[in-house]
């Protein structure tokens, strides 16, 4: 197994449509194509943003994540997580994290006690507790000692996504066209 950073273009879409959907559920209404889009056109676009994939010995990947850099450019937020479906390899998702937090600044949010659990057995051991009784947790590479080290993240205007998609009704069709194509050509290996 190993972490890779999926920066094909084509290849990263996919991947990205593909983290989202599992995130939001196929359900979900425009969340998943508004953080999509979102992603694309200002995170990816201010190259503050990284689709990370964990690949099993064959080259399938079997975890996504999104990472966002911090305003700082020191460290990155895991935003999205999800973990594939997998015959060779239990609980991918984690595994990912664990080889993340490892080797990179890494920081996480967990929202309940069952998600700090998981982090904390991926090797996130020093945590905070942060706004709405969230918990933010900072992998060893991190170089917080306290909550108010910690630089915000990037981020986008999910309304304001939304609002665009509402005004201008090529905006939600190019972003829904590359959604749709980024689902059907997700990669079996990368």
């Amino acid at each position: 197994m190993k972490v890779v950073h999926v920066k094909d273009e084509t290849q990263r879409d996919a991947c990205l449509a593909r983290l989202c959907a599992e995130v939001y559920g196929h359900e979900a209404g425009i969340a998943p194509l508004a953080t999509f889009a979102g992603t694309l056109s200002v995170l990816v676009t201010q190259e503050a943003a990284r689709v990370l994939a964990l690949i099993d010995n064959e080259s399938r990947p079997i975890a996504l994540a999104l990472l966002v850099l911090d305003e700082m450019g020191e460290s990155m937020e895991v935003v999205l997580l999800a973990g594939l479906t997998s015959d060779t390899v239990a609980q991918p998702a984690e595994r990912l994290i664990g080889e993340l937090a490892l080797k990179a600044p890494l920081r996480v949010n967990a929202q309940d006690e069952a998600q700090e659990k998981m982090f904390r057995a991926c090797g996130i051991k020093r945590w905070f507790d942060g706004p709405n009784g969230t918990r933010i947790g900072v992998s060893s590479k991190h170089a917080a000692t306290k909550l108010d080290d910690i630089p915000r993240t990037m981020h986008f205007d999910q309304r304001a996504v939304i609002q665009a998609f509402k005004q201008d009704k090529s905006i939600f069709d190019g972003y829904k066209q590359r959604f749709v194509r980024g689902l059907e050509a997700f990669p079996k290996v990368l």
